[in-house]
């Protein structure tokens, strides 16, 4: 029963991919949109393959900034929710600065921090995927360790259990499925937030910067090569952060 459900989450999406693939291809040519307008399927598949070394190299560098500030950004949210957890006052001051430097839009944050390093650093991009990553984590994390059972805790406080020991056997394990399902929405926003962080400036060799200059030279078909080359990276840092959540509960159930 489980192969068979295996089975069907997988064929189910690629059934529904292949159908919006041909679908795409038949709007195309039924109503002769030109290349300018909506580019083809067929079309950028043959761009992918024919630009696959280059759109690698714009893959690796998007890709590098994005799994340094996601390590990052979970790393310092991770740690900034267990301090927010045990003195509960600076929850109230941190919550709404991290709110407010979230709502603040990428290009703002970016060009300022462009104009403090260097064209060539890398620094301003894996910034704000940081900050983007931190936020999520930090708002995630921080509800699993707080939102425990009272009876629960209260249970472990009736066998004199301390604070640290509370911590250890009963919110982190509350705050590990937050922690999981916090990286599933970092991990593909980290991609996104890398990318698009390209377009206001730095240097012009990621995945941002290669889409902007093939739609600003009418190469639509490369420029969604490119976003074809984004799609998958997001896809395999969701994929891996879905990989780690099985093998912790595997390991949790041992």
């Amino acid at each position: 029963m489980k192969t068979l459900d295996r089975i069907k989450s997988i064929t189910t999406p690629f059934v529904f991919g292949v159908a919006f693939i041909a679908l795409w291809e038949g709007a195309v040519k039924g109503f002769d949109l030109k290349p300018y307008f909506l580019a083809a399927p067929s079309k950028i598949i043959e761009q992918f393959f024919n630009n696959t070394a280059r759109i690698w190299e714009a893959t690796a560098v998007s890709g590098g900034n994005a799994l340094v500030g996601l390590i990052v950004g979970t790393i310092l949210g991770i740690a900034m929710s267990f301090i927010l957890s045990r003195f509960r006052f600076l929850s109230q001051l941190v919550t709404p600065l991290a709110i407010s430097l979230n709502a603040i839009p990428i290009f703002v944050l970016v060009a300022v921090l462009n104009n403090m390093y260097s064209i060539t650093s890398e620094i301003p991009r894996r910034f704000m995927v940081t900050l983007v990553v931190y936020f999520v984590v930090l708002v995630n994390v921080a509800r699993g360790l707080t939102q425990v059972s009272s009876i629960q805790v209260e249970l472990m406080r009736s066998y004199a259990a301390s604070e640290f020991a509370i911590l250890r056997k009963v919110r982190v394990p509350n705050a590990v499925p937050y922690l999981f399902t916090a990286l599933k929405v970092a991990a593909p926003a980290s991609v996104i937030t890398a990318f698009v962080s390209e377009y206001f400036g730095g240097l012009q060799n990621g995945l941002g910067s290669r889409i902007t200059s093939n739609i600003a030279n009418s190469k639509n078909a490369a420029a969604w090569a490119y976003v074809l080359g984004a799609c998958l990276l997001g896809l395999a840092f969701y994929t891996v952060s879905i990989i780690l959540e099985n093998l912790t509960r595997r390991g949790q159930s041992k």
